[in-house]
């Protein structure tokens, strides 16, 4: 499969499908960004769950995108290809992890979740140029979710 794959191989192949955040890292600006946003139905479906649940939920849906994200790139001959926004899902959900309900803390946890993973500090760009394959595509995005979800719930001690 070509390097940069077209729109119908991405819509048509399951691999690439969910790689792609169902679509959306197809997006030709913030590719990154754009999957983010399609994180945000699915931690809205999540979250109806209990706690428990929501977080087996991330688990689980982390470990596949580890699968996923690697299977796409290998199909695609390219380590982390750009449209690969499996991995932004998964730390978006981890983000959110107990937040409050509302969507200032939707928009709140979207926000901080892009600023580190577009700035990726210690040691989240390490792990990023060292991890290969699936996991490395995913595990700095869950390190950024980490950050995502003390910073977020450091705002939620402020405010309360």
């Amino acid at each position: 499969m070509a390097r940069h794959p077209t729109v119908k191989q991405v819509l048509t192949h399951p691999v690439h499908f969910l790689a792609f955040g169902f679509g959306s890292g197809l997006s030709p600006v913030a590719p990154g960004t754009v999957g983010t946003i399609a994180a945000v139905p699915i931690y809205l479906l999540l979250n109806t769950f209990s706690q428990f649940a929501y977080f087996a939920a991330v688990v689980l849906i982390s470990l596949l995108g580890v699968l996923i994200a690697g299977k796409s790139a290998q199909l695609l001959q390219v380590h982390d290809h750009g449209g690969i926004v499996i991995d932004e899902i998964c730390g978006y959900l981890l983000t959110m992890l107990l937040a409050p309900p509302g969507w200032w803390w939707v928009i709140t946890g979207f926000i901080l979740f892009r600023i580190f993973d577009i700035v990726k500090p210690w040691p989240i760009h390490y792990l990023d140029q060292r991890l290969k394959g699936g996991l490395g595509i995913v595990v700095d995005d869950l390190m950024a979710g980490i950050y995502a979800l003390l910073s977020l719930q450091l705002v939620v001690l402020a405010v309360q």
